[in-house]
């Protein structure tokens, strides 16, 4: 893991993510405290299968309705 302070993270993103794009993680401090974690994404290696949560998920028959009248009011 890399650690750099706000200071350098700044003035060396570009490079900072050029390492967490090989896979490394980088820790930003401020005033000498961990502030953040910077970490690569997770790529998916697994296919989508189309329909496997089917018998998991469902959408109600009225998922494209009005909204009832008490909860029309917070969306003008």
């Amino acid at each position: 893991m890399i650690k750099v302070n706000s200071h350098e993270a700044k003035l060396n993103f570009s490079q900072l993510m050029t390492h967490i794009a090989n896979g490394k993680e980088v820790m930003v401090t401020r005033s000498g405290q961990d502030f953040a974690k910077i970490v690569p994404i997770k790529k998916i290696t697994q296919k989508r299968i189309s329909g496997q949560d089917k018998e998991v998920a469902w959408v109600a028959d009225d998922f494209n309705g009005a909204l009832p009248d008490e909860l029309q009011k917070y969306f003008v």
